[in-house]
């Protein structure tokens, strides 16, 4: 039976901004909210709608987060009759080629599409934090005999210029669209899910594929030539939580967004499940000296110091007199006696050794990348392990993979960077 919707996620992209935090694995597989990865709103979003034919498009560092979504059992998607599908790219007869852009590597699974044979497809960013039901969009789509429907959301002005910028009607009829125009004219912007008729959506990738000019991406080449020749385009305006967490600022907030009293992004609400891989860990325990304010604490971790306002994923232990304070701790960590952690977000599997202090002292321009890294935030990379007694000031990176002797002192000031590879020790 042919499928009258389905997804295509794009989930390639390497996510710079957000620094040391995806150097090793693609940015939809970040962790995030104390239990998942980033890409799992985008795959529960789908089932949750009813949308049970899935597609991944994966180019950068694939490997966790294939490993994450594996056959999809944790989505429903573990189908014989659609499911979830990881597609990379892949070489030909003649050659092999990387994506060149959004729009390049939706048509460079075409023949995937084609395959599915379906009325619409929804192409869906794999790096955005929201809860969205995409049926109704397509209901909004079939009503207006569209083309081509973009969900929009109403940002400040003075932050529109970092999206694609929507001019339309009050009944949400785009009369035009600017992909990070310097003096945004409206305050809406596209969230990157389109919804395209096939015909329309094949008609269009294939005339973008011989374009020269083009850089292949839906924002800056597709959406402005379909609405040149006269597609109907219609923005679905959508009004709840929606965070691009591309950077190492908005990341950290939407974290710390879950741990308000009355979060305005409910994690907790079982009329619209988010879904991810079971850790199987058992419950986390906080010991007769532990206390906690204020956190998320998931499964299997042990709690024998102070947790305040910080987001505790799997596997964490806070030890005896150690206090972890406005920061962010990934799976199997370790912060050990005596610590103090302040503002501060702690890659997976790293160990903070005894009486370490990080997000001391006053702000400074990181040495490394002030475009980055550029707020009191502190970031220690994965698989590290930081020496007993270090000092570490604010706005600092440590590297993933960082060993007690790349140390080159035991007081790194604010604004420092340790990195390995290329980088070399700053």
């Amino acid at each position: 039976m042919r499928k009258e919707i389905i997804a295509l996620i794009l989930a390639g992209g390497q996510g710079s901004r957000l620094g040391i935090l995806t150097k090793l694995t693609a940015k939809p597989a970040v962790m995030y909210g104390g239990k998942y990865r980033i890409i799992d709103f985008s795959l529960s979003n789908c089932i949750n709608s009813g949308i049970d034919t899935v597609g991944v498009l994966t180019q950068y560092r694939p490997l966790q987060l294939t490993h994450h979504i594996g056959i999809g059992k944790p989505w429903d998607l573990d189908r014989l009759n659609g499911g979830v599908t990881i597609l990379s790219p892949f070489t030909k007869q003649l050659k092999g080629e990387w994506y060149s852009g959004t729009a390049d590597a939706v048509y460079q699974n075409m023949h995937y599409i084609e395959e599915q044979n379906p009325k619409y497809v929804i192409i869906l960013s794999g790096d955005h934090v929201y809860k969205m039901n995409y049926s109704m969009m397509l209901d909004f789509h079939k009503k207006n005999n569209a083309d081509v429907t973009i969900s929009a959301i109403q940002v400040p002005i003075e932050e529109a210029h970092r999206y694609g910028v929507i001019l339309a009607t009050d009944e949400g009829k785009i009369y035009g669209f600017e992909e990070k125009p310097k003096e945004p004219k409206s305050n809406l912007v596209s969230m990157g899910v389109y919804i395209f008729n096939l015909n329309v959506l094949k008609e269009s990738l294939i005339e973008d594929h011989h374009d020269n000019n083009s850089g292949h991406d839906f924002g800056k080449n597709v959406i402005p030539k379909l609405l040149k020749t006269g597609k109907r385009l219609w923005a679905y305006t959508f009004s709840g939580y929606w965070r691009d967490v591309g950077t190492i600022q908005s990341y950290y907030e939407s974290n710390m967004d879950l741990v308000t009293r009355v979060p305005e992004f409910n994690l907790f609400d079982p009329n619209w499940r988010i879904y991810t891989p079971n850790p199987v860990k058992p419950a986390h325990y906080i010991g007769p000296k532990g206390y906690v304010i204020r956190s998320i604490v998931a499964e299997g971790c042990m709690i024998y110091g102070t947790v305040i306002n910080s987001v505790i994923f799997p596997g964490v232990t806070i030890e005896e007199n150690a206090c972890v304070e406005n920061c962010i701790i990934m799976s199997n960590s370790t912060v050990k006696q005596g610590s103090y952690l302040n503002c501060t977000i702690i890659g997976e599997k790293t160990v903070i050794g005894t009486g370490v202090k990080t997000g001391i002292g006053e702000y400074a321009e990181n040495i490394f990348n002030s475009k980055i890294y550029n707020s009191k935030i502190t970031v220690i990379g994965s698989d590290a392990v930081i020496p007993d007694n270090v000092t570490i000031g604010c706005n600092v990176v440590i590297d993933n993979q960082i060993m007690p002797g790349d140390f080159p002192f035991t007081y790194i000031p604010s604004g420092y960077a340790l990195l390995k590879g290329d980088g070399g020790h700053v």
